[in-house]
């Protein structure tokens, strides 16, 4: 007996066809008007940069909570230093046992300028604190939405309104050090240099509150200390920081701005930048052409500098931000040189 055929098994929903291929050319459309609307602003590169960061800090910030510290701390949270709500607000933490003012670290976030909280790192600055130091989490505008020098001025804000409760907060004020990851490390020293090249300071128009007498050290984790390389730098990488660059300087062509090259340093250091911890992870592209040129020009001024870098082999593959990973032994081991460090400038 023959069997009927179903004349659907014959053409199977054809309409599926026609959605597949709907749904592939507006897929390709989106990613045309994506390419087109960036070539004209940064915005749409920098938020999808941004959310990509934010995943990523996510997971850190995970990491750094399984090595929380239980040493009791006194937080003073949300402190208001500027007129730009939450992104001129800042965290203080200090031993709940402390009496009197501590060396006192001002971390400042990464992110690519672009991306990035105090809450980032604020695990970061409570297992610091725990070890006896009077730590400072602090946020600023970042770009697109605010363009250079927004966020140095901001920051420098935040440093004056820190000295002006230095009492209240357990600060030293004549022990101060500026610390960052990735950007923060880049704004740091920046505002370092600033503070201890008056010459730079006129350059940037920047009126430093801190002096340099008040500025013990600097730490530096996987930053950037010279931009004029970065036009050329190749991949999705080197096309990521153009994007972030293009969006924190606000124009295009950032390399011709006076904002790219006041952000390059290495040659705008002094002999009298404070002393230095600075590193880098041997699997960080940064580390070879930022991290280690930049410990070396330190060095050559006859600047204090603890480097803290890995040989290419080094068995642990170290990336960018290395040092928040703390379920690495060496990011352990980086916290301890840290530490030790800042004890050193107290004495």
């Amino acid at each position: 007996m023959s069997r009927a055929r179903n004349p659907r098994a014959r053409n199977p929903k054809p309409w599926i066809k026609r959605r597949s291929s709907i749904i592939g050319l507006s897929i390709v459309a989106f990613g045309l008007v994506l390419t087109l609307v960036s070539t004209l602003s940064p915005w749409p590169a920098s938020l999808l940069i941004r959310s990509l960061f934010e995943i990523e800090a996510a997971n850190t910030v995970e990491e750094m909570e399984r090595h929380a510290t239980d040493v009791p701390l006194t937080e003073t949270l949300d402190q208001s230093f500027g007129d730009a709500g939450t992104n001129t607000t800042l965290d203080v933490f200090s031993p709940a046992d402390a009496s009197g003012p501590l060396t006192t670290v001002v971390w400042i976030h990464g992110g690519a300028w672009i991306s990035g909280d105090k809450q980032n790192v604020t695990q970061y600055a409570r297992n610091l604190a725990a070890e006896g130091f009077t730590v400072v989490a602090v946020n600023y505008t970042v770009a697109p939405e605010a363009v250079y020098p927004t966020a140095l001025n901001q920051l420098n804000s935040a440093l004056g309104y820190l000295l002006d409760n230095a009492d209240r907060l357990l600060i030293d004020p004549n022990r101060m050090v500026l610390a960052g990851d990735s950007a923060g490390a880049q704004l740091s020293a920046q505002l370092a240099t600033a503070v201890t090249s008056p010459d730079y300071a006129r350059t940037i128009g920047l009126t430093p509150n801190l002096s340099s007498e008040q500025l013990a050290g600097v730490i530096l984790n996987c930053g950037i200390y010279d931009v004029s390389e970065i036009p050329n730098a190749p991949g999705i990488g080197g096309w990521g920081f153009r994007v972030a660059l293009w969006a924190y300087i606000g124009e295009k062509d950032w390399s011709e701005h006076p904002g790219g090259e006041q952000m390059s340093l290495i040659d705008d250091v002094t002999a009298d930048f404070p002393r230095t911890w600075i590193s880098g992870g041997n699997a960080d592209p940064l580390t070879k052409s930022q991290s280690r040129v930049f410990a070396t020009t330190l060095d050559g001024l006859g600047v204090d500098t603890t480097a803290v870098f890995y040989p290419d082999d080094h068995v642990e593959q170290l990336p960018h931000e290395y040092q928040f990973h703390l379920d690495l032994e060496d990011a352990r081991a980086a916290f301890g040189s840290t530490v030790e460090f800042l004890h050193a400038l107290g004495e």
